[in-house]
């Protein structure tokens, strides 16, 4: 396989397209956004599971428009306009955001991807699979799919599968210590926090990864029905864009072209993601 010199797209297709062209229309809240970005589709997701009311508003993060500048200075989606003050605020960074919302929820549309509050226990542990979502599987992601020699692209698979498999244990010990009410493990579940914050990678595993590097993903029946459960959620579905969308827009991180992106760039020299 050989770069086709393939860019990335500026537009939601799909779904997704469905989804952005419902929420054109002002809103106390902005969602910045672009297309193809994992870190604002677990935004995304969040604020149609809250029924937060937004809108939403593509830019292109490559070219780091004044206006996106302004509501998040490196210049990286996603980021929040709130225009319900005088004179409008901003927010970025996704788990930052998240936080946000889950709070901005709580007081107005009473919906949360948490556990009750009353088993702080619970929200603990969902706590520890996000922490290990981005701290080991999201830079395994980019690691195994940046790799460039064959010998790295094998470690990076090897990294990135085991990174999936800790979190399925993490799932389980939840599902052992707690029950249910920790997400979608658990058949009868709903969209949890985990879910939300690990969705977008596990979804590109599915058609950049194989598609790129030939990734299989983890057997077995639970796994296999979480997935289904995951990618089926009417608040993740929504979402994603048809497939040609990711395949055409990650191509330049498949063949780590310079400059791909700011995380890209930190994945290549060993750094922190931004």
């Amino acid at each position: 396989m050989t770069d086709s010199g393939k860019v990335y797209h500026r537009s939601c297709t799909g779904p997704a397209l469905q989804t952005v062209e419902q929420h054109a229309q002002d809103e106390d809240i902005t969602l910045f956004a672009g297309c193809f970005c994992p870190f604002v589709q677990r935004v995304w997701a969040a604020l149609e599971y809250l029924e937060i009311p937004y809108k939403y508003y593509e830019v292109d993060p490559y070219q780091k428009p004044q206006e996106l500048l302004n509501v998040s200075p490196k210049g990286l989606v996603p980021a929040l306009m709130l225009n319900a003050f005088d004179p409008p605020r901003a927010l970025n960074e996704s788990t930052v955001i998240l936080d946000f919302l889950e709070d901005f929820a709580a007081k107005s549309t009473h919906r949360s991807l948490f556990p009750p509050s009353t088993d702080p226990y619970a929200k603990a542990l969902v706590r520890l699979q996000s922490d290990h979502i981005s701290r080991t599987l999201v830079p395994a992601f980019y690691r195994y799919l940046q790799a460039q020699e064959p010998e790295a692209q094998i470690s990076g698979g090897k990294e990135f599968y085991a990174a999936i498999q800790s979190l399925v244990e993490l799932f389980e010990r939840a599902e052992r210590e707690v029950g249910g009410g920790t997400g979608l493990w658990v058949e009868g579940g709903d969209l949890g926090w985990a879910d939300v914050v690990v969705a977008p990678w596990i979804f590109r595993a599915t058609n950049v990864l194989k598609h790129y590097r030939g990734f299989e993903m983890p057997r077995g029946t639970k796994f296999e029905a979480w997935l289904g459960r995951l990618f089926e959620h009417p608040a993740f579905k929504k979402t994603c864009s048809d497939e040609e969308l990711y395949l055409d827009s990650y191509e330049r991180y498949a063949f780590n072209r310079p400059n791909t992106s700011q995380v890209a760039n930190a994945i290549n020299t060993g750094r922190g993601l931004p």
